[in-house]
């Protein structure tokens, strides 16, 4: 003859109260779910057109407060004066050649790419537009 020992009642007490509270974890989770999936989102920059009327000094370049447009026989592009290592403004040394910032003396080619650091990234490039018969340029700053 067998028989069969009763669980104790605070045993299935227990058990109730596990579920309960895995219920209650799963759900809380799947109400907040919308909300931990907008950690770190950023609204996107709109771009900025900034127009620019005016001719090439020395046949080279348009000096901007926010950036430089440059020239060559095949191109028009624009960088950015914003320094990459510390955000300071770049200064145009003519007869070298070079971008150079004034904090640290960090050197950039007119195309914004690094020559001599303490600065590791490049200039922000933006695209530059020519209107028609004029001496204007649009450039896109993203």
């Amino acid at each position: 003859m067998t028989t069969t020992v009763p669980r104790p009642q605070h045993y299935q007490l227990r058990s109730t109260s596990r579920l309960r509270r895995r219920l209650i974890i799963v759900g809380g989770l799947l109400m907040l779910w919308p909300l931990l999936r907008l950690i770190g989102f950023q609204v996107p920059k709109k771009p900025r057109v900034v127009e620019v009327a005016g001719k090439f000094q020395n046949n080279q370049f348009i000096s901007n407060e926010d950036f430089m447009v440059f020239t060559d026989a095949h191109d028009i592009w624009a960088v950015s004066r914003t320094c990459t290592h510390l955000g300071c403004r770049l200064n145009f040394k003519e007869k070298e050649g070079y971008l150079e910032c004034p904090c640290h003396q960090s050197r950039f080619t007119l195309r914004g790419e690094v020559l001599h650091g303490p600065a590791t990234e490049p200039l922000a490039r933006y695209e530059v537009e020519t209107a028609e018969g004029s001496d204007t340029y649009l450039i896109t700053i993203t």
